[in-house]
């Protein structure tokens, strides 16, 4: 997918979560399989317990430890959302 040289792609880390990229994107996977996401944000799975993997189902969530300050939290904004688009 081409990117544009005016801005570059923006990619949030979310701590204890995923990795949050402005989309388009396709993601190229170590068997070399390409999954691609055409949403405006996509979230990236980096804790590998996502059944979605590449994309984040917000599996993280069931082995972080709660915490009581809400600063902290370790939400995934965009995973719950339907994956109109997504393909694999």
């Amino acid at each position: 997918m081409p990117r544009t040289p005016e801005r570059p792609r923006r990619i949030t880390l979310v701590r204890n979560g995923p990795l949050l990229v402005e989309g388009p994107v396709e993601v190229v996977g170590e068997d070399d399989a390409i999954a691609v996401s055409r949403r405006f944000t996509v979230a990236i799975c980096r804790c590998r317990r996502s059944r979605r993997y590449p994309w984040c189902d917000t599996s993280h969530r069931q082995r972080s430890k709660p915490t009581s300050d809400p600063a902290e939290s370790t939400g995934c904004p965009v995973a719950g959302r339907p994956a109109e688009g997504d393909q694999r």
